[in-house]
């Protein structure tokens, strides 16, 4: 998997940099190249804040320990991929929107909101992990996956200010190659799937270490 990410990410930076269009909206920038990875993490965002909702239901409904490793790493890797793509997304609509911010754009609002959400959730865990209230974690890891349908229909739902959606749209102008985007999709898919795998692996190293702390004491 590690070597799938890092192969598909050299090809990735290959397309980005030697054949993308650096125009878009019909302004002519570098950054507009930083589109081809931001929005893959946006969309992986959603994926792994997925992986905490069905985490949390599961481990409410059986009580599993993998269950539970699963909710919270998809939790910390989303909030990750989140701050990247509140990060990523204000350097490029600086130079496309002439604005770091706008507090009238109902999906930047929105992911905001997710952003703080799941912040939330990872304090709860923090606070809860290995005690007898971890089902506190679960269940807000569980109502809280409702704020994130929300922010990524927000731009059909309502009209948006800057965000024009990106897929399935005929009008959207953003002058954005398939290809390029597809290929970056991938590599970065394969990276989440790899961090997930590792930051699971280490939930499990952290139980064995307590467990046996348990026994010596």
């Amino acid at each position: 998997m590690r070597w799938g990410a890092f192969g598909f990410g050299l090809l990735s930076l290959t397309l980005v940099f030697g054949f993308a269009s650096r125009t878009m909206y019909g302004i002519d920038h570098g950054i507009n190249l930083i589109a081809y990875w931001h929005i893959p993490i946006a969309f992986l965002t959603a994926g792994a804040l997925s992986a905490t909702f069905v985490g949390s239901v599961l481990y409410l409904k059986y009580e599993g320990r993998f269950w539970n490793r699963l909710a919270h790493s998809g939790g910390e890797i989303g909030f990750l991929f989140a701050t990247l793509t509140l990060v990523t997304g204000s350097l490029w609509g600086r130079v496309v929107w002439n604005s770091w911010w706008e507090w009238s754009d109902v999906r930047l609002v929105t992911f905001l909101m997710v952003w703080f959400i799941y912040a939330g959730y990872l304090v709860v865990y923090a606070s809860t992990e290995r005690g007898n209230d971890e089902r506190y974690a679960a269940v807000y890891g569980t109502i809280a996956f409702v704020t994130v349908p929300i922010t990524y229909t927000a731009g059909r739902l309502w009209t948006p200010t800057f965000h024009e959606p990106t897929v399935a749209n005929p009008d959207v102008s953003a002058n954005i190659d398939p290809l390029t985007l597809g290929v970056s999709l991938l590599a970065l898919a394969l990276l989440y799937i790899y961090l997930m795998a590792i930051r699971i692996r280490l939930h499990e190293l952290e139980d064995r270490i307590a467990f046996r702390k348990e026994e010596v004491a």
